[in-house]
């Protein structure tokens, strides 16, 4: 197939057509042959498919299925929503805030919801808890290492990062991946890296395939080269809770050379920062590709480290809007300013790609880029506004790369100027998304 995107810029530059085929651009310049079909661009400017670089999406596409706890910060608020969820057997919510009512266990979820089990889960994704009826269907022979108890021995219903184990040990209904395929398109994805840790052959097996978008899959040793997603780094879960040991860092690290892959370390925090840092000093250094996921708060002295390491720092702008105003009311004001930081990294020379880290914050590029130039919360307070980017270097966090023939036809087409773009940095002006040649959205 062939397709003709007529009158069209570039990156914003001069009108040209392009020629689309087999997936890829065959040919760009003026006055493209007629006769294949024809895409009328009306002089819009055509930018590479945005890639969000980090998120996870069994969990995005199973929060469609979920009672949605955030940005709720009362008991009341927490109990009308829940009263409120479809009926059936399992209630399954997310997106709880501890200041509604402090981190619950099994006997205050039993008070809100006695009749039915329910599985709940805290905004940062880390822990789930279980009512006495959820716990009721688990074999009790066989608890986790992440399944807490109290001082008498006996489950709170707190799971911590058990979220293979606990899909594993209770009912699950596969997400409608296509529908969720189709949204992320609507926003302009063209691509998606799934930062799974616990990624394996069975879960290569359930996305593989599944969404319209070209997937990387981010994942444990088990994880290998298949079909339908290109393999990506050998994930390290660093969780500052219960941090690995050392060495035993260093030797995943060392696995990972073995199968030539790249690391990629979950680093929210300081401690656990020091820790993969320290790691790769272990393991022999740094290579090409290995990164640091989120970079959460990155003091002024790391910065040279990390530089000199060559990492590519793969951070979450959107936290800044979703989360910013609890991060005013919480974190110290001196580190206020190292949160989420971009630009002291581009200064620095220091790669920076950009992921929602969804569902853990909005899934929305464009909301990313925004928060990313402007550095403002979700309540409109600043927040760290000397780590602003500007606008063409926010966009750069999801769409990178020259549109040349020879290249992927995953792109996509704006209404106005590049400049009008920039001024915006929404998906009001996206009209047509398009993957290997092929329209998967369209406004027209």
């Amino acid at each position: 197939m062939s397709t003709i995107l007529r009158q069209v810029r570039p990156w914003g530059g001069a009108l040209c057509d392009i020629q689309l085929a087999d997936g890829m651009i065959a040919a760009m310049g003026c006055d493209a042959p007629h006769g294949a079909p024809e895409i009328d661009c009306r002089g819009g400017t055509l930018l590479p498919g945005l890639h969000d670089h980090h998120l996870h999406i069994l969990a995005l596409a199973a929060r469609r299925q979920s009672v949605d706890l955030a940005g709720l910060t009362s008991e009341a608020a927490i109990c009308a929503a829940l009263a409120g969820a479809p009926s059936g057997s399992w209630l399954r919510a997310v997106g709880y805030d501890e200041r509604a009512a402090g981190l619950p266990d099994a006997a205050q979820i039993d008070r809100w919801v006695p009749d039915r089990p329910v599985r709940l889960q805290d905004r940062t994704g880390a822990l789930w808890v279980l009512n006495s009826a959820g716990l009721a269907a688990l074999d009790s022979s066989a608890w986790p290492p992440g399944a807490e108890r109290d001082t008498a021995g006996r489950p709170t219903g707190r799971f911590w990062r058990e979220d293979r184990w606990l899909a594993r040990a209770l009912p699950r209904s596969l997400p409608d991946l296509a529908a969720l395929g189709h949204e992320l398109a609507a926003l302009g994805l063209s691509g998606l890296t799934d930062a799974g840790a616990h990624n394996g052959p069975d879960e290569a097996r359930l996305l593989a395939g599944a969404l319209p978008q070209r997937l990387v899959l981010m994942g444990s040793e088990a994880l290998g080269r298949g079909d339908g997603y290109t393999l990506g780094a050998l994930k390290l879960l660093i969780d500052e809770r219960d941090p690995p040991e050392l060495d035993a860092l260093a030797v995943r690290i060392g696995e990972a050379r073995r199968q030539e892959r790249a690391v990629a370390a979950h680093c929210v925090t300081e401690a656990e920062l020091a820790l993969f840092l320290a790691a790769l000093e272990v393991a022999g250094g740094a290579q090409q590709g290995d990164r640091i996921e989120h970079g959460g708060l990155i003091p002024h002295a790391f910065v040279p480290v990390i530089a000199s390491a060559g990492l590519t720092i793969v951070t979450n702008p959107a936290f800044i809007h979703d989360r910013g105003d609890r991060y005013l009311d919480t974190v110290a004001c001196e580190q206020q300013n190292d949160l989420y930081p971009a630009a002291r990294l581009a200064r620095a020379g220091i790669a920076l790609l950009g992921g929602s880290d969804a569902p853990y914050a909005s899934a929305d590029p464009w909301l990313a880029m925004r928060t990313a130039r402007d550095r403002r919360t979700a309540g409109g307070r600043p927040l760290g506004q000397a780590e602003q980017l500007e606008a063409l270097a926010a966009l750069r966090l999801y769409c990178s790369g020259a549109i040349m023939p020879g290249t992927r036809a995953d792109l996509i087409l704006c209404d106005g100027t590049l400049a009008d773009v920039l001024a915006d940095l929404t998906a009001d002006r996206l009209r047509t998304v398009l993957i290997g040649g092929e329209t998967v959205f369209s406004r027209d």
